[in-house]
């Protein structure tokens, strides 16, 4: 005879566990049947109530676990990112000194009258001052040792109290706000 409590197609036979508490693994009883010996049809309304919330709270665990791995990837996601962005940077920094000594070669040749290379070196320059090479150019003004490099010293004239740069015999170049090569200077004061 078919029981009217099981599904369709399913033997009382075919249930796995009897409805009797299992042994836990210290040979206790258990409140709640474990695993798949478990039938709903025949558990007290506690053992159902604590079944629910043991599920509830494996899932919650679940979802913090998800929730914490999400996060954990978005910030490496970020963190490689920045990376590639920081190694770029550096890179572009890296070739545009190694360009300064061809801006200094031109600059030298303009200054014993080669004006062959007065296009090379401006447009070599125009190009570089749009990506953000910025020229240190301090004559008269008052020495900073963050963006200057004192070579020689002059001694100070009549009512002078502040260190000011003199003469500028090596541009100095930043890149993107940061001085990539101070001023090469004679200071006086």
């Amino acid at each position: 005879m078919s029981d009217p409590h099981q599904p369709d197609g399913v033997d009382e036979s075919d249930a796995v566990g009897s409805g009797e508490p299992e042994l836990a693994e210290d040979g206790e009883s258990s409140a709640v049947p474990a695993g798949a010996g478990f039938d709903p049809s025949t558990a007290s309304v506690e053992d159902l109530i604590e079944v629910l919330e043991n599920t509830t709270a494996a899932r919650d665990e679940y979802l913090d676990a998800l929730r914490r791995n999400q996060a954990d990837f978005e910030n490496y996601r970020k963190r490689a990112a920045k990376q590639v962005a920081d190694d770029a940077a550096r890179a572009v920094e890296s070739l545009v000194e190694k360009l300064l000594p061809v801006i200094d070669a031109c600059e030298a040749a303009a200054h014993h009258g080669s004006e062959e290379v007065a296009p090379i070196h401006a447009a070599l320059l125009g190009s570089l001052e749009k990506e953000g090479l910025e020229r240190i150019d301090p004559l008269g003004r008052e020495f900073d040792p963050t963006l200057h490099e004192a070579v020689m010293h002059e001694p100070a004239g009549d009512g002078e109290t502040e260190t000011v740069v003199a003469a500028v015999m090596r541009a100095g170049f930043s890149w993107k706000g940061r001085v990539i090569r101070p001023a090469m200077v004679t200071v006086r004061g």
